[in-house]
């Protein structure tokens, strides 16, 4: 049982939350969130306060360790030709055995690869799967250990090379050492955009469980081969906008989707670093992504597929 942050998305106004969103994803900067966040605090100390309890984490929140026995870990470079030339990410493996094994794509949030997204790499490895996540950032230096800092690197990404960056490092891992030639894709935010994208690039992708993410291209979706868990908050004005058009467009492309959308939560709340963490619902929500993983990866529905023309 990992340690919750001390607090939760009730201590904060709903405003506060929309504000922090606002800052999170770039809409505002942290004078603006300041600015805002005051009129629930006492002076400019106060709005600070509610900026530092909102903050990632990232070491009261670690699931696993980096140097857990269950698995290894190592950080590997690729090629991205289409992309910046080169990738960089995350490569973490169950230590033990000899078969096979699913892999998956992990794709982070607008910070690029955080301790947070490593942290879910290796419960992944943990639950039997090879994952991989890669730093959109490593063209611009890699994630440079500040959450604000990396939040001002973003931007600077041409996403174009981004998305082919992404893609270089799914088609390495189809051909990984040790992988089962079945792939996953998951991502939280920036990263489920990134799936939903991935999703209709890569036809042979079995399953991937966008969270809180930006819809595909509506008029890519009847490219679209891989079973989808969308993962929403219940309380995302933002994301869920975008959710009936795509819903629409896999019900007309006949896209085989579950949505899982557990009531009272926020944007972010399976990341457990931050107090918009909801456990019941972060749980639920990794013990469906999962589900969806063993079927999909390595289990009974592993080489189906619907046949699309």
């Amino acid at each position: 049982m990992p340690n919750t942050p001390r607090s939760k998305a009730s201590d904060f106004d709903p405003e506060v939350l929309q504000l922090f969103d606002q800052y999170v994803h770039g809409v505002i900067d942290r004078r603006g969130f300041l600015a805002g966040a005051a009129r629930f605090a006492v002076g400019a100390s106060g709005a600070a306060g509610l900026l530092a309890a909102l903050t990632p984490q990232f070491a009261i929140a670690q699931q696993i360790k980096p140097d857990d026995k269950r698995l290894a870990a190592k950080y590997v470079e690729f090629a991205s030709p289409q992309g910046y030339g080169r990738g960089r990410g995350y490569l973490a493996r169950p230590a033990a055995g000899k078969d096979p094994l699913p892999v998956v794509l992990v794709v982070h949030e607008n910070r690029g690869l955080n301790p947070h997204i490593e942290d879910v790499a290796r419960r992944l490895a943990v639950a039997g799967y090879i994952a991989f996540a890669p730093d959109a950032l490593f063209p611009l230096g890699g994630y440079p250990g500040d959450e604000d800092a990396a939040r001002a690197l973003f931007p600077k990404l041409d996403q174009a090379r981004t998305r082919e960056d992404f893609l270089a490092a799914a088609q390495m891992l189809k051909t990984l050492d040790g992988g089962n030639g079945r792939l996953g894709v998951i991502g939280f935010c920036y990263g489920g955009g990134m799936a939903n994208y991935l999703a209709t690039r890569l036809p042979d992708l079995a399953a991937a469980a966008p969270f809180y993410g930006s819809a595909a291209p509506l008029e890519d979706v009847p490219r679209i081969r891989a079973e989808l868990l969308v993962v929403l908050a219940a309380h995302d004005e933002r994301i869920n906008a975008g959710w009936p058009a795509y819903e629409a467009a896999l019900k007309a492309a006949d896209v085989d989707y579950t949505l899982y959308q557990p009531a009272d939560t926020q944007h972010g709340f399976h990341n457990d670093t931050t107090p918009r963490y909801d456990e019941a619902a972060a749980r639920d929500a990794w013990r469906r992504t999962l589900a969806l993983f063993d079927r999909r990866l390595r289990g009974s529905d592993a080489s189906k597929g619907k046949a699309r023309t």
